[in-house]
């Protein structure tokens, strides 16, 4: 080979070395941008995603959307935002106020026990029932502004209680009745009556609630939701000293069994105390 030839080839080799370097430092070059292009999508996706994050915690819940929520009221309610709820005769000369909540235990054991007895004594006109609805065990408190922290049940039975008022007072006094019931009423840490489904389930024992499709859709489009946090801010505030569930009051006196705490909880107990009562 000759010199020239030789030298030739010796730059043509340097040259495409030089430029295989510069092909390569594009490429590294290239990779690094596409590093810190992808490295800052990842922090903003992830301050995006802290923020949504963020956002989200601090919406108010379905429930306490609607603490200030417009209400309305169910047929047969009087009263601020209609949660004055007066059942039986109008010729009644005294009134039984009852405070229950769906998901109290207690109640469950009152309306299985003495509720016959409370629906006898109604019937025959020996007093009317004044209904307040509580919601305290949802682990809520209107006046904390801690809606919903523990569930939704009672809120959301009482709301379908409306639903039942809506239709009748007889129907929501049956309806009430099958919601304590030994079949259908849930333990108090067992938070089934959030489900619609099943407040209708439930529901289909009422001769006036099952197949009615309006009452079906006030429950399913949560009609009285509203209604039912108005009622539970009465229970709330109710002057009548009752901060648990069951409780009983007439002429502004609590009612109990032994003078003090004790609910009435059997048919002897109710009987003898509501007796004295409606003869002061």
């Amino acid at each position: 080979m000759s010199k020239r030839n030789s030298q030739t080839a010796k730059t043509a080799a340097r040259e495409r070395l030089r430029e295989e370097r510069e092909r390569q430092a594009r490429r590294d070059k290239a990779k690094r941008q596409v590093v810190v292009a992808a490295s800052v999508v990842a922090v903003l996706a992830a301050a995006g995603g802290i923020g949504y994050a963020v956002v989200q915690a601090n919406k108010p819940s379905y429930w306490e959307g609607l603490k200030d929520g417009k209400v309305t009221a169910p047929a047969n309610t009087t009263g601020t935002k209609g949660t004055t709820v007066v059942l039986g005769k109008d010729s009644a000369k005294k009134t039984l106020k009852v405070y229950e909540d769906p998901r109290c235990p207690v109640c469950a054991q009152f309306e299985q026990a003495v509720g016959p007895t409370v629906k006898k004594d109604l019937d025959a006109g020996k007093f009317k029932i004044q209904f307040t609805g509580a919601t305290f065990l949802d682990g809520d408190s209107l006046k904390a502004g801690k809606i919903g922290a523990n569930g939704e049940g009672s809120k959301n039975a009482l709301s379908a209680l409306g639903a039942a008022l809506n239709v009748s007072p007889d129907a929501f006094l049956e309806y009430k009745s099958a919601l304590y019931s030994a079949k259908f009423h849930p333990q108090e840490t067992v938070d089934k009556f959030k489900s619609d489904d099943y407040l209708l389930e439930i529901a289909a024992t009422v001769p006036a609630l099952k197949n009615n499709a309006k009452f079906e859709q006030a429950v399913k489009n949560g009609t009285y939701d509203a209604w039912a946090l108005a009622m539970s801010k009465s229970f709330d505030t109710n002057k009548d000293g009752v901060t648990g569930t069951p409780g009983f009051v007439m002429d502004g006196k609590r009612l109990t069994a032994d003078g003090k705490n004790a609910p009435l909880l059997t048919v002897a107990d109710f009987d003898r105390v509501v007796g004295a009562a409606l003869k002061g």
